[in-house]
């Protein structure tokens, strides 16, 4: 009869090493694009609207980066470089009627860029001047033109960067992931936990049987 009980055991085991197994952190392709960020005191936020959705107010801090991040979840890469609205709009003086958004441009490294062995353009700040009712993308469109957006409104290039292509797919082996995830995500070690208790609840109810 051990050998019978053994059965049910195994099985639970089996179970909850193969859920285990599919939590492993897989070599997810990246994506090299664009983030859109906002400043809030000395923190970086990832906007959650896009551009056009958004109308800053007068004093307010936003960046850009160009960057490759592992996958679609993972956190994308921040702007780096100085973020003071008083140091970036200094030599513009408020005028009425409009409003001064100080913009962090970061066109990312080398690893980032699509074509090996192409140099970025360096990190910039500028101070945008619209109208009080004007957006983000209009306060961007303001100082980096061209820009560059694809069919689904996606914003591909800021001053002509990159010159093609736009969020392009890209594998673990063909460039430099900036972002990566530590572990496993929460739903799928959750699923592992319930596949483990319901094999487990199966062997006491084996055992209550004999």
């Amino acid at each position: 009869m051990r050998r019978l009980v053994a059965l049910p055991a195994a099985a639970a085991a089996t179970a909850a090493l193969l859920v285990l197994g599919l939590a492993a952190p897989a070599h997810a392709a990246g994506y090299r694009y664009w983030s859109y960020w906002l400043r809030s005191g000395a923190t970086w936020t990832y906007a959650q609207t896009g551009p056009a959705m958004h109308v800053p107010a007068d004093g307010s801090v936003e960046g850009w980066r160009f960057a490759v991040s592992k996958d679609a979840a993972a956190k994308a890469v921040q702007p780096r470089g100085a973020a003071d609205f008083a140091a970036i709009c200094a030599g513009t003086p408020p005028v009425d009627g409009r409003k001064r958004v100080a913009l962090v441009i970061d066109p990312g490294t080398g690893a980032d860029a699509p074509d090996r062995g192409t140099t970025p353009p360096p990190p910039r700040t500028a101070c945008a001047q619209v109208p009080t009712s004007a957006s983000s993308a209009d306060a961007l469109a303001a100082v980096a033109k061209p820009l560059r957006y694809n069919s689904a409104g996606v914003l591909c290039a800021i001053t002509g960067y990159p010159a093609a292509g736009c969020g392009d797919e890209v594998t673990s082996t063909s460039a430099s992931p900036t972002s990566t995830h530590s572990g496993p995500s929460l739903g799928l070690l959750a699923g592992a936990a319930a596949v483990a208790a319901l094999a487990l609840a199966a062997v006491w109810q084996f055992r209550r049987r004999r």
